[in-house]
């Protein structure tokens, strides 16, 4: 990989963001229709709060639905360092941080904060592969989540396993 490589050029499509105020039970619907693994958690004002990975959502969806649908994303991220890179930053300093702070998605912010994209592990693969190339061009920003615009939730995952 060439190590002259931006962040912004190996960061792969901007990604579903869900804000902090938004409830646990809405922040799994947006990981299993969108089918990330890493979910940004923005602000009011569009600065990152932090990054939800899939697994910690599920172990924190274990409640009754009716907990989930009172308690907020921001429970979760309350407390936390966030750690970001940039979108000019270099690949081997975002890989650097990301060994450092043993993390596998690094959300990549603007001047101000505000959320512009997540770099991933997988990013980094795809790119040893050479497959960077191929992926779909980055937006001028996170998509925000609402379920309309939100694909169906996947009918059938590997091995045929349907998912209701």
């Amino acid at each position: 990989m060439d190590e002259r490589l931006s962040v912004g050029a190996l960061m792969g499509e901007a990604p579903y963001s869900i804000s902090e105020d938004e409830t646990l039970l809405m922040a799994w619907e947006v990981v299993e229709r969108s089918g990330q693994r890493h979910l940004p958690v923005v602000r009011q004002d569009g600065s990152c709060a932090g990054v939800l990975d899939r697994a910690e959502l599920a172990v924190a969806c274990a409640d009754p639905a009716v907990t989930l649908s009172r308690r907020k994303v921001r429970d979760l991220v309350h407390g936390r360092r966030t750690v970001t890179v940039h979108p000019e930053e270099s690949t081997l300093h975002a890989a650097t941080v990301m060994a450092e702070e043993d993390m596998d998605a690094l959300p990549v912010t603007d001047a101000h904060g505000r959320l512009t994209g997540l770099l991933t592990a997988r990013d980094y693969v795809a790119s040893a592969a050479g497959l960077h190339g191929r992926a779909k061009p980055v937006s001028k920003g996170p998509a925000r989540a609402t379920l309309p615009g939100l694909p169906p939730r996947r009918a059938v995952r590997e091995h045929g396993i349907v998912i209701p």
